[in-house]
Formats: C-alpha cells, sequence, structure tokens
C-alpha cells in the first residue's frame, strides 16, 4: 500500500497574497463606494469613484506587494551570502555546527555528525539555508509572483461591488452593495479556508467582520459631510 499526505504550504506564498489582494478590492471598493453614495452623490460619480479606487486600490497593491516581498528575498539572499562565505572559508566548523543542531533535535552526536556530513556532501549551502536559516524553496520569496497575484485578485474583488453598483437601483445601492459585498467575503473566505485547509465557517465569519466594520465606518463618515454639505 502506497501512503500519500497531500499537503497545503506550499500554497502559502501565492495564497496569501491572492487572498489579501481580493479580500482588499471588496472591502475597499464596496466601502468607497458605501461612503460616497451616503453623501448623496449620482450614480455616475458613484461608479466613478469605484473605478478609480480599483485602479489605484490594485497598482498599490502590487507595488506593496512587490517593494515587501523583495526585501524579504533581499534579507534572505544576504544571509544566503554570508552562509556561502562561512563555508569557503570555515567548513569544518560549519559542519559541526549543522551537527549540533541535528543533536537538539534527538540525534545521537555520531548520527548527527555523519547526517552532516553526507548533506553538505550533497548540497553544503542548501542544507545550512534549510537547518540554520529556515530558508527552503517553499517559503522563499518571490516579489513578482506575489505582486501580480495581489494585483489581480484586487481586481477581480473590487469588480464584484462595482459590478452590484452599476446594476443596482439607486434606491437601493446602499444596500445591496452593502449585502453582496459580504456575500463575496464570505465566499472568499470560504474558498481561501478551503484550499488552505483551514475551518470554513471561521474563516468566513472573520473576513465578513471585518469587511462589516469597514463599510460601517465609512458609511458613518460619507453621510456625516454628506449631511453636513
Amino acid at each position: 500500500m502506497i501512503h500519500s499526505e497531500h499537503h497545503r504550504s506550499h500554497r502559502a506564498g501565492w495564497l496569501r497574497a491572492a487572498v489579501m489582494g481580493a479580500n482588499d478590492g471588496i472591502v475597499s471598493t464596496s466601502s468607497l463606494i458605501l461612503g460616497v453614495a451616503a453623501a448623496n452623490t449620482t450614480q455616475s460619480d458613484i461608479m466613478l469613484a469605484g473605478i478609480a479606487g480599483l485602479v489605484a486600490g490594485a497598482m498599490s497593491m502590487a507595488a506593496g506587494e512587490y517593494v515587501s516581498v523583495s526585501s524579504q528575498s533581499d534579507t534572505e539572499n544576504a544571509d544566503l551570502d554570508i552562509e556561502r562565505k562561512a563555508l569557503a572559508e570555515h567548513y569544518e566548523l560549519e559542519q559541526e555546527e549543522l551537527a549540533a543542531i541535528y543533536e537538539t533535535r534527538g540525534l545521537t552526536p555520531d548520527l548527527a555528525r555523519q547526517v552532516a556530513e553526507q548533506l553538505m556532501i550533497n548540497d553544503a549551502l542548501g542544507a545550512h539555508a534549510r537547518d540554520e536559516i529556515g530558508i527552503t524553496d517553499i517559503s522563499q520569496a518571490q516579489p513578482l509572483q506575489a505582486a501580480l497575484s495581489s494585483a489581480a485578485t484586487f481586481t477581480i474583488g473590487a469588480l464584484l461591488p462595482l459590478l452590484v453598483a452599476w446594476w443596482a437601483p439607486p434606491a437601493l445601492l446602499i444596500p445591496l452593495v452593502a449585502l453582496f459585498s459580504l456575500l463575496f467575503l464570505a465566499l472568499l473566505g470560504a474558498i481561501a479556508a478551503r484550499v488552505g485547509g483551514a475551518p470554513i465557517l471561521k474563516a468566513a465569519a472573520r473576513v465578513m467582520f471585518w469587511g462589516a466594520l469597514a463599510m460601517g465606518l465609512t458609511y458613518v463618515i460619507g453621510h456625516t459631510f454628506g449631511v453636513m454639505a
């Protein structure tokens, strides 16, 4: 019998960026629409504000993710350069250091030294990157992938409340945008939880709560300033 396990950790990088992008797209655009609508503006002005928010938000997400993940990548590369130099200058000491790490994980001293020796013969830098620094192929930063995922999913998320605002009658625009946005957020939370192997109801409730809070606060601000005007 062949035993196989389907782990989901390899999805963490792109899934985080994608979920954050879609969530931000729904929340920020729906909140913007509700805030502008609460200020007694026309439907065309609401749509214009929403489209501007979509474009600005998508670019902001892409730039933010790229800069953030690039910084992480730069740090990882700097650590790898340090380790590469240490291996070139102090190979034996690095081997002892790796063996000590395996000892703390439960191996006997002799076995730890053998494992360290064999792994370093095969890929010394890879062994130290993984077991000393904690850098693996799965966790290694990928700036372009994160930027594109965030921008694309933000755009998709932002389009959902925009389409509702475009379709809804002016008198029902605010409740319909709020209702459908919460449903979109619940669906997003459920899909993300399903892909990541997390509890679905908990994830859906979490994104709905924060989305409702953001939309409610923005609506109050728009209504207040609209009334004052």
